[in-house]
Parts: structure tokens; sequence; C-alpha cells
């Protein structure tokens, strides 16, 4: 796994949009309210990114009641399948607070996490925290065509074990691009593997420094390109081809940018008193 990301840089427009990623990420970091106030605004930004991650799935729900979910104030019914999306993400995005300490030295046991905070009420009880096996299939993501059989599916798994495990040798806007789309094209799991993905990303993001307060709302800039374009990149990922990965790298690349402007927004109305950590 690691040697995929020998020369990705080299792909057409690729070296150009990372950079542009890392700028805004170094930028965001003078903000004043992450010298300040950085747990409001990176507890906003979880609020915004299981919003943005429920919405890629198909549920839309008003940031104001995610909010108030998230800090207790309104409970969340779990029997339509909308309420259970949010509510899948809602624990994936909140259970990478708790993750940063681990991923790095056991990525499979947040991986494992990951799943079972994202797809508690999508699976079965003992489908939960492992991948998939012989004889189980995962129905998302179609529209990248058929998930690898269960085998590949776990060896590509186990080499984004491996990349997380490596990663502190590899430039880590690179890691949490890699990891996100193995883990959504893959598609490891028999449910809730694009939430994984995303609230993977989010972590390594954090964790790996590329913005290191965990204010950057990527999972927003994802939503805000539309779940179209979304699945889209991660097909042209899937298929193989440079083209393919190139396309991939730009689309996650400006959905960090449009992250940063997500983050910006919500440090400016923190230090304007216009919100609260939920």
């Amino acid at each position: 796994m690691t040697a995929t990301l020998t020369g990705l840089t080299a792909l057409p427009g690729v070296a150009s949009a990372l950079d542009a990623a890392r700028e805004a990420c170094t930028q965001l970091r003078w903000h004043g309210a992450l010298r300040r106030r950085v747990p409001e605004v990176a507890a906003e930004s979880r609020v915004r990114g299981a919003r943005a991650s429920a919405f890629l799935e198909g549920a839309e729900f008003p940031v104001d009641l995610v909010r108030d979910v998230i800090r207790g104030a309104t409970p969340l019914g779990h029997d339509g399948p909308e309420e259970r999306v949010l509510h899948g993400a809602i624990q994936a995005t909140s259970a990478t607070e708790q993750l940063a300490s681990v991923v790095l030295t056991a990525p499979a046991q947040a991986l494992a996490r990951l799943h079972t905070a994202a797809a508690a009420d999508l699976a079965d009880a003992d489908q939960l925290g492992r991948p998939r096996r012989s004889g189980e299939s995962a129905s998302e993501l179609r529209d990248l065509g058929e998930p690898p059989d269960a085998a590949t599916a776990g060896a590509r798994l186990r080499g984004v074990i491996e990349l997380i495990a490596n990663s502190k040798a590899e430039p880590g806007i690179l890691v949490a691009a890699i990891a996100h789309a193995e883990i959504a094209s893959a598609r490891p799991f028999v449910h809730g593997n694009a939430m994984v993905a995303r609230a993977l990303e989010r972590l390594l993001l954090q964790v790996l420094g590329v913005e290191p307060t965990g204010a950057v709302v990527s999972e927003a800039g994802y939503s805000r390109q539309g779940a179209v374009a979304y699945q889209g990149a991660l097909a042209a990922y899937s298929a193989g081809s440079p083209d393919g990965v190139a396309l991939w790298l730009r689309h996650y690349a400006e959905s960090v940018v449009a992250g940063v402007a997500e983050a910006t927004s919500i440090a400016d109305a923190v230090l304007a008193g216009r919100l609260t950590a939920p």
C-alpha cells in the first residue's frame, strides 16, 4: 500500500491541488479562534461534519437539529432510515475525538470502533467492527460498481491498516486521501463504509498534522460538491487508472479547501459569540 503513494503528485493537476489544500489548512491555523477557542470550533466542526456525512448518504437534516442531538437537548428516534443514518454519522464523527490518541498505534482497533459507531443502527450486531466474511456483500455505493469479494476487500483493509501504521513516512494529506478512497471503494464492511471512510479522513487529517485542531470540515467540502460528484470521483479511483486516481485526488483536495472555508465560518462565528460548544 505505501508504495502506491510514490509518484502520485506527478499525476495531472494533483501537486497543485494538494498544495492549495495544504496552504488553506496552514492559513486556517492563524485564525484567532484557533489560538484561544479550539474546543468550541472543533465541536461545531463535528456537528457540521456529521450533518454533511449524513447528507452524502441521502439523509438531510437542519444543522440546528444535529447540534441539539449531539449536545443531548433533542432525542433522535431510530425508527426511520434517515434517522438511523444520521445517528451513524453522528456517532462515527464524534468517535474521532476519542480515537486521535490510538489511530496511529492501533489502526485496526480504531477502524473497528469507527465501524461499530457508524453501523450500530444499520448492521446486525455480529457484523459490527469486523470486515465482511465469505458470502457477505455490501449494497452501498453501487455507482462504483460491484464491490470486491470479501477476501479482496479484507486484503485492501489490511493495506489501509498498514498504510496508517507507517504513515509518518508519507505525506499526511496523501495518506488521508488514499485511506478514504480505499475504504469507500473496497467496501470491506457490510454497511457504513463511506461514513467510516469520511470519519477516518477527518481523524487522519488531524493526527498527521495536516490540520491539527480538528476544525476542517472536509465532509462539508464533499457535500458542497454534491453526492453525484463525490461518488463519481470515487468511481474514477475504483477504476484504477492513473487519470481516475488523479481525478479523486483533485476532488479530495478541493473538498479539503472547501472544508477549510466551512471551518473559517465556524471560527468567525465563535469569535463573534454566535456559537457555543455543543
